[in-house]
């Protein structure tokens, strides 16, 4: 096996199944970026029992948010024999050799949530665009007016630009008329609720805290976000973010964040381990039942699969209550005449 790190020159070779791959008893390769998000757990828990489900067996790697590290660890996991390989991208482009690498060994890739700009991989994700429209909905019907931070994903990862495109598609028209004016924007860097706090208390400065709301692109950036916000005894202004982390919906409950864009990161987790089985076992990415050709803004062709998110706000908590996500008493842990289920 060739080393991913000499593929970067390397010409693009397309995938083939090969015989092994029909094998029985396959081993499924998984490269998380990190486990900084709460979430990303629950994507495992379900990943790996639809893995061993089919009979099949999960090995993991943890790239510690370090590009150089992923690509170490998918070279790992390709020496250890995996027959597919599903990759949470640290680095759109830092990745472009590793599915080089797997195309060469004939090894399935599937780009599980983020973008890998390559048509060699099937792309399953949620409707990333639609979560920033979701976000921006709800943080507009709350504050149609005044003046918005927009909090934005890390820079290294595609999904922080589709997010701010669907948010700017709902806030346009409002924008357009001086209703609304964005008085401050930033990346987030990894993601880091850290990150998120500083650019906020930074444009709270800017700003002489002149804010009436902040789409913020997840959960764990929203939580910087209330952080630097309630330092300010601003908190309950309208704040989005996505992910239906615990803490978040928790929040919703509290009145301290408008949003939270569930994604069911059970169902995305099993459809992953369901189709790296499938594509192990030969079937061609256009050959999984609701997949969908799909261009990328880059103009890449891609054999992808949109799972549908669905909006939390303080009206429908039951929502994930019902459906086993959360607890009601860790939904409703210190909130006192708050929405249902809490009240």
């Amino acid at each position: 096996m060739k080393s991913i790190i000499h593929l970067l020159a390397g010409s693009a070779i397309a995938l083939t199944m090969s015989t092994a791959a029909f094998a029985k008893d396959m081993k499924i390769g998984v490269s998380w970026s990190n486990f900084q998000e709460e979430r990303w757990k629950t994507d495992e828990a379900a990943m790996k029992a639809a893995i061993e489900a089919a009979g099949d067996t999960y090995v993991s790697t943890d790239a510690q948010s370090s590009a150089a590290k992923q690509l170490s660890d998918i070279e790992s996991l390709m020496a250890q024999g995996v027959n597919a390989l599903i990759v949470l991208a640290q680095d759109t482009q830092a990745i472009i050799p590793a599915v080089q690498a797997a195309a060469d060994e004939s090894i399935p890739v599937i780009a599980y949530d983020r973008l890998i700009e390559d048509s060699r991989a099937f792309y399953l994700t949620f409707d990333n665009v639609e979560v920033g429209r979701m976000q921006a909905r709800a943080v507009f019907a709350a504050a149609p007016k005044g003046n918005y931070v927009m909090i934005k994903g890390s820079p290294t990862d595609p999904n922080a630009d589709f997010l701010r495109g669907g948010q700017q598609e709902v806030l346009q028209a409002a924008i357009d008329s001086g209703d609304i004016k964005i008085v401050g924007e930033a990346y987030t860097d990894g993601w880091l609720p850290a990150n998120a706090q500083r650019n906020m208390e930074q444009i709270l400065t800017a700003e002489d805290n002149k804010v009436d709301a902040v789409v913020a692109s997840n959960d764990g950036t929203a939580g910087g976000v209330v952080a630097a916000l309630t330092a300010q005894g601003m908190e309950g202004i309208p704040v989005s973010g996505q992910d239906g982390d615990h803490a978040a919906l928790n929040r919703v409950a509290k009145g301290t964040q408008t949003v939270s864009v569930w994604k069911d990161a059970r169902a995305l987790g099993k459809a992953a381990g369901e189709i790296a089985a499938q594509l192990a076992g030969g079937t061609a990415m256009s050959g999984i039942e609701g997949s969908v050709e799909w261009t990328s803004p880059a103009g890449t062709t891609m054999t992808a699969m949109f799972l549908a998110p669905v909006p939390i706000t303080k009206d429908n908590l039951a929502t994930v209550v019902d459906a086993g996500w959360i607890s009601k008493e860790d939904l409703c842990q210190g909130v006192s005449g708050g929405p249902a289920p809490c009240n």
